[in-house]
């Protein structure tokens, strides 16, 4: 395994001038031995690039990239010893499973008997031992995949196992399946793992450290729970959560907080800058009260949706619309009904110029 550093930029253009020119824009950031790591971001974020960059598919247009302290910018995928799983699965139709898995050891003249050792290892892991001797050409897209992901986890010498969605053609039932795999292989082989990924959940369940990207910038790296309660950009906020996080604008003045053009007083206990900011609070922490309490705005409840495991207030505050999750017994409102929600309070996040406000 390696601690893999970069300190780079890229553009596909030849001569770029402005920020849209660049598929990442600079970046200076490691990824420790042995981590699990995702990057997660919508599509044309700069996340295949970096992972591409990353393999040595492709050479960053400025910078450069470190393995251990050395320098791999113009090293070819072989001379860094990286495994890459791609979206769709690449394998041998005419070798049988074990074949395929035994394949890259093969090609680096591994002994027979330490093939076998670590193909039955990755099967095991993987639940494929009952198909070793069975012909990839018959098995689904499914197991194909299956197999793709088992040859980029058969060495145990690589630098790095790089995933750019490989869970992509997989039936969602079976996701959930080698999401757990995988992290359960992780913590086994102490493998340097890089996901890219745009669902958030194949991210907040299989890695340690997320990086959340947007338009060729690292916008937040951190653990799931960073992520999830202290959102650094309303932009995290926005993209982590089902639903997201409510964002809406607030001006503070003299001790009190207009909320969306409803004024009310500020908690006793919480501290809030002044001036134009954006106020964040997750529907898991917007909460019914008492409307006059500190904190609680007045607002009319459009629609709630019975989701099964919980239930969703939406309710309009001014030109916006602000989600609460809330328990299944909760005595809920009628549609149309005026209700307070709280929304300043210990899990409000606030924001100026997009950006947490420490």
């Amino acid at each position: 395994m390696a601690r893999i550093d970069l300190d780079l930029s890229h553009s596909y253009v030849a001569h770029p001038k402005s920020d849209e020119d660049y598929a990442l824009l600079p970046l200076k950031m490691s990824f420790e031995d042995g981590g699990a790591y995702a990057l997660l971001g919508p599509s044309g974020c700069g996340k295949t690039t970096m992972l591409n960059i990353i393999s040595g598919l492709l050479a960053p247009s400025q910078g450069t990239v470190h393995f251990d302290g050395v320098d791999q910018t113009q090293a070819s995928p072989q001379a860094r010893n990286i495994a890459q799983v791609f979206q769709f699965p690449v394998v041998y139709d005419t070798m049988t499973v074990g074949e395929n898995l035994g394949f890259p050891l093969r090609n680096r003249k591994i002994p027979e008997a330490r093939i076998k050792e670590r193909v039955g290892q990755i099967a095991e892991m993987l639940e494929m031992s009952h198909q070793l001797n069975q012909r990839a050409a018959g098995l689904s897209a499914d197991a194909k995949q299956k197999i793709s992901l088992g040859r980029g986890l058969v060495r145990d010498d690589v630098s790095a196992v790089l995933f750019d969605e490989p869970l992509t053609v997989i039936d969602p039932h079976l996701k959930w399946q080698l999401r757990r795999k995988l992290k359960q292989i992780h913590q086994e082989l102490k493998l340097t793992l890089i996901y890219v990924t745009h669902d958030q959940v194949e991210a907040l369940t299989f890695a340690e450290q997320i990086m959340v990207m947007s338009r060729g910038r690292v916008v937040q790296m951190g653990t799931p729970q960073e992520l999830f309660e202290r959102p650094a950009h309303t932009f995290v906020g926005h993209f982590i959560g089902s639903p997201g996080m409510n964002l809406l604008p607030l001006s503070v003045r003299a001790g009190m907080a207009t909320v969306a053009g409803v004024t009310v007083s500020i908690p006793s206990d919480l501290s809030v800058g002044e001036g134009e900011l954006k106020l964040g609070i997750r529907p898991e922490y917007t909460r019914l009260a008492p409307v006059g309490e500190p904190g609680v705005v007045s607002a009319a409840v459009e629609n709630i949706q019975d989701v099964g495991t919980h239930q969703l207030l939406t309710a309009r505050l001014g030109n916006h619309l602000v989600r609460a999750r809330l328990a299944m017994e909760h005595n809920l409102p009628e549609i149309g009904a005026t209700v307070g929600l709280a929304l300043l309070g210990p899990q409000s996040c606030f924001y100026r110029n997009e950006e947490l406000v420490a």
